[in-house]
């Protein structure tokens, strides 16, 4: 009895101490190896759901198309408007600046306060008459699909009755800025020029001009004399090295957009090592003559100084000469 007892009591122990070990009690239920992979995979698949639903669809599951350029360009719209006095005189302008295809409505709009009452209105590109696609009681527009660079240039609405008065649109790539119209830079050293557009080009391309040509400069072909440094999308610089005489003249820059090209020509002035010699150089040589001139003028007034005691010396060694008969 006390042997039964005490094997039972170890065998409840030993029980207790596993179920201790296991976290679990005896009436949990036995966990299979299917039942847990299934807790496991659940709250990953449950993480995924969250997170898909979050950050949309799947890319991979849907035609990634990218927009085409007709509707990057219907997507875009400038609209333009002129107030036109009631008064004769010089017509009023616009400059509206495109760097990339776009559509562009311009209109001529008539001051209520004007005089001029039930105008002819006639639209011009250049020289060319075209029609208006919409008008107002007051109010005449035209809508250009500018896609490349034929549709550029000036287009002008003229209103004709009593009086005339017109408005004119330009309608323009960007224009580039550059620090100043000429560089200044000394032999055997290094010069920047440097070219900057308010909107960002396609591509940038520098020339030198010489005579009526344009030599298109190759920094690639050309390394230990010329380097094109592009610091942002607008802006270009082009280093030249070791400069010569030679290499004084006339640079062009150039910026291509979708619908035309920019140019901007910079002049490069080369001057000699002993250029800023050339001041002291001058100042040396006045001092050198004023003293030069010192130095005769004293010797001139010693030798006639000279000249004058033995000519008073001579008078008074002299003897008299009797003149009487």
């Amino acid at each position: 009895m006390p042997a039964t007892f005490s094997r039972r009591r170890l065998e409840w122990l030993l029980l207790l101490l596993c179920i201790s070990l296991s976290g679990g009690s005896p009436t949990d239920p036995v966990m299979t190896t299917q039942d847990a992979s299934q807790s496991q995979v659940n709250p990953l698949t449950k993480v995924q759901a969250r997170l898909n639903e979050s950050s949309g669809p799947d890319p991979t599951t849907q035609d990634l198309k990218q927009p085409s350029k007709e509707t990057m360009s219907n997507g875009s719209f400038v609209q333009s408007e002129i107030l036109l006095p009631g008064a004769s005189g010089t017509p009023l302008e616009r400059i509206i600046t495109l760097a990339n295809a776009t559509t562009v409505e311009l209109s001529c709009k008539l001051d209520t306060n004007s005089h001029l009452k039930s105008p002819q209105v006639t639209w011009k590109r250049g020289n060319e008459t075209i029609s208006h696609t919409s008008k107002t009681e007051s109010s005449w527009s035209i809508r250009l699909a500018v896609v490349d660079n034929s549709k550029m240039g000036s287009y002008s609405c003229i209103l004709k009755g009593e009086e005339e008065i017109s408005g004119v649109f330009h309608l323009q790539v960007p224009k580039i800025e550059a620090r100043g119209k000429f560089v200044i830079s000394y032999e055997r050293d290094a010069a920047v020029l440097l070219c900057k557009s308010g909107a960002t080009p396609m591509a940038w391309t520098w020339y030198m001009i010489s005579g009526s040509k344009q030599i298109v400069i190759n920094a690639s072909l050309q390394a230990d004399k010329y380097l094109i440094d592009r610091v942002s999308a607008n802006v270009t610089h082009l280093r030249i090295l070791k400069i010569t005489k030679e290499d004084a003249g006339v640079y062009c820059c150039e910026a291509t957009f979708e619908l035309g090209k920019a140019t901007l020509e910079i002049e490069l002035k080369v001057l000699s090592i002993m250029a800023p010699l050339k001041p002291f150089l001058a100042v040396v040589a006045e001092v050198v003559i004023l003293l030069t001139t010192i130095i005769l003028y004293e010797v001139y007034s010693k030798r006639k100084e000279k000249c004058t005691v033995l000519i008073k010396e001579n008078m008074s060694n002299k003897p008299e000469v009797d003149l009487r008969f």
